[in-house]
């Protein structure tokens, strides 16, 4: 389980997010709503670990995310996906080797296992044979698949999803 407690983020003098609290459990939906700007983004970054609240505590399983140990945190990430609103991909990499980031992070498979996972993900978002494109040559919303496959490929207990609509054509 994931709990947020009365967390506050700022930048600078502007506080984005102020007393937040909420509760996230594996295999349940839960919709972050608010208007543009309003700090869904900064929220969701500060539950996966990636902003570190200004005060407050992100709990995972009871202990607070932000005084547990680096091998720890570690274990905790295999767990999270995130599927950033632009897709955050590494425009250097290929479909596959982006892909193959958090699996080459996380796991010790052979690549020949990774591989196969790979393909399992693309074939998943519609996007088999796509392994050795690189994201300029891919349209918006291959883009944001290739995001999903790749925020999917370890099988998390918890997908954060940013605007995971946006960029994708009604039969996707």
């Amino acid at each position: 389980m994931i709990e947020v407690k009365n967390i506050q983020k700022k930048f600078g003098d502007k506080t984005i997010i102020n007393d937040v609290s909420a509760v996230m459990e594996p295999g349940k939906c839960n919709l972050i709503i608010g208007a543009s700007g309003s700090g869904k983004t900064v929220l969701m970054k500060c539950m996966v670990g990636l902003y570190v609240p200004d005060s407050g505590e992100i709990l995972y399983q009871g202990q607070d995310f932000n005084q547990i140990a680096l091998e720890q945190k570690k274990e905790i990430r295999k767990e999270i996906g995130m599927l950033f609103q632009g897709s955050a991909l590494f425009d250097s990499l290929t479909v596959e080797q982006n892909i193959l980031f958090p699996l080459n992070m996380f796991t010790g498979d052979s690549y020949k296992q990774k591989a196969k996972r790979v393909n399992e993900v693309l074939d998943r978002v519609n996007l088999k044979d796509s392994n050795k494109k690189f994201p300029a040559e891919l349209s918006g919303g291959m883009k944001k698949r290739v995001g999903i496959a790749r925020a999917i490929v370890l099988n998390p207990k918890y997908l954060f999803c940013d605007e995971p609509n946006s960029g994708l054509d009604p039969q996707t």
